[in-house]
């Protein structure tokens, strides 16, 4: 595995797939009567958040205090970045305290490539957001979240239908997402109004559809997206009632879905919007289930990141 986890590109399908597997073992350690494991006991993991964040933040603190490495969580808010702070400044003092990995998330896109590339800081560098542009450990934690529903794709996601919808243009969980289980073999289609596909979709490898109830019955996997109004600078679509009406999901969607098929949602979700209470709390759906899984794939990457020992064995404390 690289140094770093900046984008679903920087790693093939075997490596996807390792990262995976080791969630996988996690779990099982996890489960036993020692919930924490020293195998990064010593090492320093920053998480820089330069955008506001609940479930990302705390699932990379628990996975890495689940590790025993030590954690600082530094926020822009109430810190030097609002009075002026350059990334630059911040970064070479994250390299004076030590840091061994540095989880960034930032409004603009490229900004965690740019810490990487840049040899202000030594440390692994892990996207955990920027802009629109990909969020590669939500990716990983969907991938994972879809394999423990349905086990037959251990290895491959092959023969695995996948429908991804709403607000598409932008989404950086749609743009991982898409490399991701394109990649692991899945069919993706991508459902929304033609204002929020983005240009260049074509090169994507994937079906664009903007009719959600024709695509609702030949699917296993119904991924719902937020509507991001933070990010919206324009109308792109008339409103939130004809919104909810053409693309959200709600208790007859999810009625017509197959029967063993699972509704995911990445979080925070616009309850009413994009999918009604009935659909989020119904039994189909898994969006706790990713939030739970979101700390064993995370504890995986950064056990393959900072070379954890490996895993099968006692492990000693």
């Amino acid at each position: 595995m690289n140094k770093h986890l900046l984008s679903i590109n920087d790693l093939s399908a075997e490596e996807a797939i390792e990262i995976l597997n080791t969630a996988s073992e996690l779990a099982k350690i996890s489960d036993g009567p020692m919930k924490k494991l020293p195998t990064l006991r010593g090492r320093t993991v920053v998480n820089l958040f330069f955008e506001d964040s609940t479930r990302t933040r705390i699932s990379f603190e628990s996975a890495a205090k689940r590790l025993s490495a030590d954690v600082i969580n530094f926020s822009a808010k109430g810190s030097s970045v609002s009075k002026g702070e350059s990334l630059k400044d911040t970064a070479q003092t994250l390299q004076a305290m030590g840091a061994d990995a540095v989880v960034i998330r930032h409004g603009a896109s490229g900004a965690a490539q740019r810490l990487a590339d840049s040899g202000w800081i030594s440390a692994s560098v892990i996207n955990a957001g920027d802009g629109t542009h990909e969020h590669p450990t939500q990716a990983l934690l969907d991938a994972y979240t879809i394999r423990s529903k349905f086990p037959e794709f251990n290895r491959s996601f092959k023969g695995l239908r996948v429908a991804i919808v709403g607000d598409i243009l932008h989404s950086r969980v749609a743009r991982s997402n898409v490399l991701l289980l394109t990649k692991l073999g899945a069919t993706v289609t991508l459902v929304a109004p033609p204002t929020l596909i983005p240009v260049g979709v074509v090169d994507w490898n994937v079906k664009v559809s903007y009719d959600l109830d024709s695509t609702l019955k030949d699917i296993d996997v119904l991924m719902m997206l937020r509507v991001q109004s933070e990010r919206m600078a324009n109308s792109f679509f008339p409103s939130e009632r004809e919104y909810s009406r053409g693309y959200g999901l709600d208790i007859t969607r999810l009625s017509a879905l197959n029967p063993n098929a699972i509704v995911m949602h990445p979080g925070p979700m616009n309850r009413g919007l994009e999918i009604s209470a009935e659909s989020a709390d119904s039994h189909k759906s898994v969006v706790l289930a990713q939030v739970s899984n979101g700390v064993l794939v995370r504890m995986a990457v950064l056990y393959q990141l900072l070379g954890g020992a490996a895993l099968t064995g006692e492990v000693s404390v």
